[in-house]
């Protein structure tokens, strides 16, 4: 349960004692637990309003909910993605402080596209399409922890030595959840996860040398 309430403290604003990021990095394996937990708070208070309003505070719940790092994260790896210079420049450029034209436009593209796509649900579809997306995310990020290397110094550094033995266990858990929330649908969408992971992970190391905290929530 320690370890449960550190990765949830790590990727979400729940009000809960501060852990070591050392101790987080090393409980990576748990992320898609706290997919539900984001999942089923998100969706939850908006259920009864059957409507494209309620699909887009879904949406901007999640972002506060996990405290906007991964819809930064996106847009940082937008506007080092399109830097046509070297990996110290694309590293400057996803540090600094404001947002580019195309950070902006990813962000744009994202909340639009999910808004819409939620927008097609109601009721209990909804809500379990959540939860599995959101776990489903999570274990995006388990997969380049398992696969990645750092681009350089820094949060990724930490999250990408994952044991072979924490991974399947994470895989284990992952399946076992959306299988039961959503059925052989959902493994379809654990198949495309994994694909556009892995896609994520060949960009990255094409573009940065490895992978980088913004790598990480970008994925997510």
């Amino acid at each position: 349960m320690n370890s449960i309430k550190a990765i949830i403290s790590f990727l979400t604003i729940i009000p809960t004692k501060n852990y070591d990021l050392e101790y987080i990095a090393k409980n990576v394996y748990l992320f898609p637990i706290a997919g539900i937990v984001i999942g089923l708070v998100a969706v939850i208070a908006f259920l009864p309003l059957h409507s494209i309003i309620e699909a887009l505070l879904i949406i901007v719940a999640i972002m506060i909910v996990t405290g906007g790092h991964h819809t930064d994260a996106l847009a940082d790896f937008a506007d080092g993605l399109m830097v046509k210079n070297s990996k110290d420049v694309k590293k400057r450029i996803m540090h600094e402080p404001t947002t580019g034209s195309i950070g902006v436009a990813a962000i744009a593209i994202y909340f639009i596209g999910a808004t819409i796509s939620l927008s097609f649900l109601d009721n209990l579809a909804l809500l379990l399409t959540v939860i599995v997306s959101e776990v489903l995310a999570k274990y995006s990020m388990v997969l380049l922890s398992y696969l990645g290397r750092p681009a350089w110094e820094g949060m990724g550094q930490l999250f990408t030595n994952l044991k072979g033995s924490k991974f399947i266990i994470s895989s284990i858990i992952t399946i076992s959840i959306i299988y039961t929330l959503g059925g052989i649908i959902s493994i379809y969408a654990l198949i495309l996860s994994v694909i556009l992971t892995i896609i994520m992970l060949a960009v990255a190391n094409r573009s940065f040398g490895g992978i980088s905290g913004d790598v990480f929530g970008a994925t997510n």
